[in-house]
């Protein structure tokens, strides 16, 4: 006979497996929609191959900034108690719930109408329908993703480990790049990977200020969205695959990478 325990056991892997079939059911969907013949084709197709191109330069260098900017900013929230943190916690985390479209918006906004966007046009920087934009859309909407990765890897370091680097003669600065930023590897990796993987899907926003113009700022999703639009299932389907495959293996580093990280 049953009892209650092992029937909840039963019923909670029941759902698990459903749930498993239903998102595995998904990507072998797109992935045998068509032949392999036709994907590698479609692959290797000039318009794919750009889109693969600047999806990599523009990822890389977003990511390269989350990490840049988030490796102080969440030392110091992780670290030290000062007037109107909880508020800056709140706004540096409002992107997380934000939906891409609407910081694409701000974006959008903030570079195409203010001073400061005509200023850095006037000097050679502009964003707005330029791949810039797509490297600034990807930052703005990824950079809380990294932000608390990284916060959550350093709250989990002790920082006598820098009391003790102290003592022995280090500075602030020498600890902190001797003892807590090499124990935070895992947690950088983790967070850079899924940053990357993130910001190289990153459609919404990017979308509202670099547009979707071929050649120019296509990256994979607007790839994707371009060839659904137009009717050619096929390149939108190797773009989804290389997505698919990009997302697989940016969460099984993740997984094992990022163990002792918590997002929330």
């Amino acid at each position: 006979m049953l009892t209650k325990k092992s029937m909840l056991k039963i019923f909670t892997i029941s759902i698990t497996l459903l749930l498993t079939t239903f998102i595995l059911s998904l990507v072998i969907c797109i992935v045998t929609h068509t032949n392999q013949h036709i994907l590698l084709t479609s692959i290797a197709s000039r318009e794919i191959q750009f889109a693969i191109k600047l999806s990599l330069i523009t990822s890389i260098i977003s990511t390269l900034m989350c990490i840049i900017v988030s490796i102080p900013a969440s030392y110091a929230l992780a670290r030290y108690n000062f007037t109107g943190k909880t508020l800056i916690n709140t706004i540096v985390d409002l992107p997380l719930a934000l939906p891409p479209l609407v910081a694409g918006v701000g974006l959008l906004l903030l570079f195409g109408t203010t001073p400061f966007g005509n200023w850095l046009a006037d000097i050679g920087l502009k964003f707005v329908f330029t791949p810039l934009g797509i490297i600034i859309a990807q930052f703005a909407v990824n950079i809380s993703f990294m932000l608390r990765i990284m916060r959550s890897t350093f709250e989990g370091i002790s920082p006598r480990y820098e009391y003790v680097a102290q003592t022995l003669g280090c500075t602030p600065i020498q600890a902190f790049l001797r003892t807590t930023l090499p124990m935070s590897k895992n947690g950088l990796l983790a967070g850079g990977v899924i940053t990357w993987s993130k910001g190289i899907g990153e459609f919404g926003a990017a979308l509202m200020v670099a547009g979707a113009t071929r050649m120019k700022t296509e990256t994979l999703p607007i790839s994707l969205y371009l060839n659904m639009s137009s009717g050619d299932l096929d390149l939108a389907i190797a773009a989804a695959t290389i997505l698919i495959i990009i997302s697989i293996i940016s969460l099984y580093i993740f997984e094992k990478h990022g163990g002792i990280v918590h997002l929330y």
